[in-house]
């Protein structure tokens, strides 16, 4: 079996006994191999893209009728682009011919159109007529190499942390089916935990790639925003692509696969001139002023033990590593402000999506277009407005009193599927409501637009589940974000754990 590979020096000469050999059958590939060691082994002829992609495909066969994470196959596909990609490995002059991420299989989250494949906005009510081109974001990732693996699970609209709806079913957790792998990347979450994918195109607009990653004990960065630009900008700019992996490296070269000037974007920065994957080994500053959050920002959310656990270990390895912890507190707005400012952009979430039967729309999100449409333009404005002052607001006190910000991911543990229930048949907008617990620490974040990244630090002790930190920094310094992951990563590795599902 060959030794793992440098993931600081992916590229790097390897010796000849710690190589893959795809004749020996002692030495399978392991579907847990990051997605930058997979694309080394790839470049380096180690292993073919033909095999990665039959290994995954045979994982899906075995798991997702468990856990659901695959809304849509392209078997054929797959495979033709992975023939594809052997026969381009044979033919290059050399390896650094090939793109980044040469071979590598990578899921979709089905809101983002592919070219030739529906997309159903996980919403019964959605058209299923295969999408004419593929999302910006989309063709970034085939531009890097990568071969798309299908399609994964989200709740209607991407509007709640889970998926359990007519469209698309329950999606379920691979560290216990009986609970929920968090959303609304949830297909997403739960096909790396589990094996199914090396990492996964995820989306977050107040927390969707950070919860999915505290649920199923993955890394999941939401990009600062505007640096990741989509086809259109979505519900002003709360909304981002990313990526969940299950390293801090794999988080790190994706962003700089997705993170490239977009001229035709209303708002798009310049490609970063240094690399985020060469930003990640530079060593942190020491020194750093660390604050600390653990109340819930909205009033009456009881946090959980073993979430506040989770940041009392982060603050204890950064303490020892040099910074210094502050007691500054962030000036967050009252709870009626905060809500009514997320909400007035939220409810417009589902706009621009083409209905083929809009009676079947899931009643939660009805009742939020419902409200939206009773709002004039004016009121909608100005409500953007008063969003972009609190927005403004909060980040002037983060950067006089911060340089990085550690709180929970979430205020709960995984929620058992079904617990949205709750009151659903009176108020149709309970399922919005009873999720606050899992996005209530996350969606400040999209308010403010700041980059914020969730770690799997800790694990309960009654239930074995993954606990997730959330750390959050200035606009732009998703730098000093990896770096701080790559940290913990160290102190508190992770990788090689394993949900029982997979």
């Amino acid at each position: 079996m060959r030794s793992p590979i440098d993931p600081l020096d992916p590229l790097s000469p390897s010796d000849p006994s710690d190589q893959f050999d795809p004749s020996d059958p002692s030495d399978p590939f392991n579907p847990f191999t990051s997605a930058v060691e997979l694309a080394a082994a790839i470049r380096r002829r180690e292993v073919s893209p033909v095999e990665v992609a039959d290994c995954y495909l045979e994982r899906m066969d075995q798991l997702d009728p468990r856990l659901n994470a695959f809304c849509h196959r392209a078997d054929d596909d797959v495979r033709r682009a992975a023939s594809a990609a052997a026969d381009a490995v044979v033919r290059a002059p050399s390896a650094e011919d090939l793109p980044p991420f040469h071979g590598v299989p990578l899921p979709i989250k089905d809101l983002l159109d592919v070219a030739g494949w529906p997309t159903t906005h996980g919403s019964a009510g959605a058209g299923r007529a295969p999408a004419t081109a593929s999302d910006p974001v989309v063709r970034r990732f085939v531009d890097a190499g990568f071969i798309l693996l299908g399609k994964t699970t989200t709740s209607e609209f991407g509007a709640l942390p889970f998926t359990e709806n007519e469209a698309l079913g329950i999606s379920r957790n691979p560290w216990d089916p009986d609970r929920t792998p968090g959303g609304s990347s949830s297909g997403a979450g739960a096909a790396v935990a589990a094996g199914m994918a090396p990492l996964a195109h995820a989306e977050d607009g107040g927390g969707s790639i950070r919860i999915p990653a505290s649920c199923n004990g993955l890394v999941g960065l939401k990009p600062t925003r505007g640096l990741v630009t989509n086809a259109t900008v979505s519900v002003e700019g709360l909304g981002t692509s990313g990526v969940l992996t299950r390293t801090v490296a794999d988080t790190a070269a994706a962003l700089d696969v997705l993170a490239r000037h977009d001229p035709a974007a209303w708002w798009s920065p310049r490609t970063p001139h240094r690399s985020f994957a060469a930003a990640m080994q530079r060593d942190m500053p020491t020194g750093l002023r660390i604050g600390v959050l653990t109340d819930s920002p909205i009033d009456g959310i009881h946090v959980h033990p073993a979430c506040t656990e989770a940041v009392t270990v982060t603050l204890r390895t950064l303490e020892a590593a040099g910074h210094d912890i502050v007691d500054t507190r962030l000036p967050l707005p009252r709870t009626d402000e905060l809500v009514a400012a997320f909400t007035t952009i939220w409810n417009v979430g589902g706009s621009g999506i083409v209905l083929a039967d809009p009676d079947r729309v899931e009643p939660h999100n009805r009742a939020l277009r419902d409200a939206a449409r009773a709002i004039d333009s004016w009121s909608y404005a100005e409500g953007v407005r008063q969003t972009q002052q609190l927005s403004r607001r909060i980040v002037e006190g983060f950067l006089a009193g911060f340089d990085l910000l550690v709180t929970p991911t979430m205020a709960c543990l995984p929620p058992l599927v079904g617990a949205w229930r709750a009151g659903a048949d009176d108020n149709p907008l309970m399922p919005l409501l009873n999720s606050y617990p899992m996005g209530v620490f996350t969606s400040v974040f999209n308010v403010t637009g700041q980059p914020a990244i969730s770690l799997p630090v800790h694990h309960d002790d009654a239930t074995g589940l993954p606990v997730g930190i959330q750390i959050v920094a200035a606009p732009w310094r998703e730098d000093l974000l990896l770096q701080v992951s790559r940290t913990l990563e160290l102190a508190h590795p992770w990788t090689d754990r394993r949900p029982p599902v997979g």
